[in-house]
């Protein structure tokens, strides 16, 4: 994660380490910026899968050391928080999905760390 466009942003680059049963590894830009008119954050994410699957923004809020965002999908909302852990200067990531049945099922969890480049 890094501050970018005049520390309007915080950039996360994210590239897997492993490869997915189709042989892919997944890779997105993830663009985090604060509204100040209206208090949330809107994210910009950009992946593998082109132009179509990055249509939707996503808007959330800050709460205390969490960013939680919502993404509204076609195919039913998506959640995803960023938790900043200050002594290990981390982010843990969780992402959650709501099924066909409206049960929230959890996605993923990762750590993420700062690259050797940044």
């Amino acid at each position: 994660m890094a501050g970018e466009l005049n520390h309007q942003f915080l950039r996360i680059h994210e590239k897997s380490n492993t490869q997915a049963i189709d042989g892919s590894t997944y890779e997105a830009m993830i663009f985090v910026g604060c509204d100040n008119a209206s208090e949330r954050s809107v994210v910009h994410w950009i992946d593998i899968y082109g132009g179509r699957f990055s249509e939707t923004l996503c808007y959330g809020k800050r709460d205390g050391n969490a960013i939680r965002l919502t993404f509204e999908y076609p195919d039913g909302p998506f959640h995803t928080s960023f938790f900043w852990d200050s002594e290990a200067k981390s982010w843990r990531w969780e992402m959650d999905a709501k099924g066909a049945d409206g049960k929230w099922k959890e996605f993923g969890r990762m750590m993420l760390s700062r690259s050797a480049t940044s």
